[in-house]
């Protein structure tokens, strides 16, 4: 279906401004008056161009959209009237625009969970699969309960994982810029007295000089040199495989940050592996679905060779155990599920472990930090001060004698 960029007045005399897709701009029209929107103008598109929502579209909108979904569901409203309502109250276009589309799909005879899989860029393989065995087993209003809880775990995770690594982030550039200064600009002063007292310098000193003559006369390799590895790094990781799996491994093996990175991993793929379970998916169907929402490579293809433990009849606990990833309090919780016939329980138990340690290690992580790398910035600069002023203490030294 041709897509159309558009321009639009609401019932408010506002301007708005979107995409969409539509036949030709008659449909394009009587789209945007389900909207409630008055067509100024339309251009086709290309048929390359981004589809419809495939940005701008954030988990926070997504939550809030499970949140209202719950509750239509739950009060009875039919889905197409709910989401008639729903869309014409949102403030994001492109979400709006998604809406209407699927809309049009439902009254066209799709189900929601059809609807919404024509776009895979805002609703991921584990929301459909998800929204899919809720139609089934009618449990709608229970799944996007989950899944609302689900996305705001995770938008609390993302939050206290950008902390953890922005805060070190800022530390090591503030580190850097201060080291730099004192090569560029205090070093080379300190030399000029030194040279014309004539002394004999210290090892250290001499180190110091030369690593601050290599920061005069090369300062802009060592600001583009590591941008270029970063950047071809990152486009080489990209376009194989291999260097991508060995990447993935490689970030798990790191100390300190590898342990939580997988702790975090394996707290994302019990989550919702246990709503997926919860929900009326079959064990395999979930571990396939999974493999995509740990996002390494190493991880995933642990889960893939989990799947193929169970699919030749070995039981869920054996197989995650043979893994090495998990830890052996969470194979005991699985097996004691399997035996019991609660794995669901078993699960959501492993699901509230791996968010209870995650949470922890992230916080003891941070709590470290800060002293850490506060010592770290106080070694580098007492070991540039001590360089720089052993040789001057030497010479007042010897004019006291």
């Amino acid at each position: 279906m041709p897509s159309f960029q558009y321009k639009a007045i609401d019932r408010n005399g506002r301007k708005t401004r979107g995409r969409l897709d539509a036949y030709n701009e008659i449909d394009l029209e009587l789209r945007l008056r389900k909207m409630r929107l008055d067509l100024i103008t339309a251009r086709l598109l290309a048929q390359d161009a981004p589809a419809v929502g495939s940005s701008n579209i954030t988990r926070q909108d997504l939550i809030t959209f499970c949140f209202d979904m719950e509750q239509i569901s739950r009060a009875g409203i039919p889905i197409v009237e709910g989401l008639r309502d729903l869309r014409d109250g949102l403030q994001n276009p492109r979400f709006r625009e998604v809406l209407t589309s699927a809309l049009e799909d439902i009254e066209g005879g799709k189900t929601l969970s059809e609807a919404l899989a024509a776009f895979p860029k805002v609703f991921n393989k584990i929301f459909i699969s998800l929204i899919r065995a809720g139609e089934l087993t009618g449990e709608l209003t229970e799944v996007f309960e989950n899944l609302g809880t689900t996305l705001r775990w995770q938008d609390e995770l993302v939050a206290q994982t950008r902390k953890l690594l922005i805060y070190p982030a800022l530390v090591f550039l503030v580190v850097g810029s201060v080291v730099i200064f004192l090569l560029m600009y205090l070093v080379p002063q300190v030399v000029g007295l030194l040279t014309t007292m004539g002394i004999d310098l210290p090892l250290q000193t001499r180190v110091l000089i030369k690593l601050s003559e290599l920061t005069s006369d090369y300062w802009y390799l060592l600001l583009f040199v590591p941008l270029l590895i970063i950047g071809g790094g990152a486009i080489a990781i990209k376009s194989s495989s291999r260097l991508r799996y060995a990447f993935d491994y490689f970030l798990l093996r790191l100390p300190v940050v590898g342990q939580i990175l997988q702790k975090i991993l394996l707290a994302r793929f019990a989550n919702f592996f246990a709503l997926m379970y919860r929900s009326g998916i079959t064990i395999l169907d979930a571990i396939r679905t999974s493999e995509d929402i740990v996002a390494n490579g190493y991880v995933a293809d642990g889960l893939r060779r989990a799947g193929q433990q169970i699919n030749a009849g070995e039981n869920l606990s054996e197989a995650f155990k043979n893994l090495g990833m998990f830890p052996p309090l969470v194979v005991r919780m699985l097996r004691v599920g399997e035996n019991t016939g609660a794995l669901d329980t078993a699960l959501m138990n492993v699901t509230y472990f791996y968010n209870r340690d995650v949470k922890d290690s992230v916080d003891k992580a941070l709590k470290l930090l800060e002293p850490t790398l506060t010592l770290l910035l106080g070694i580098i600069l007492a070991l540039i001060l001590f360089s720089v002023f052993t040789p001057v203490y030497e010479v007042l030294g010897q004019l006291d004698i």
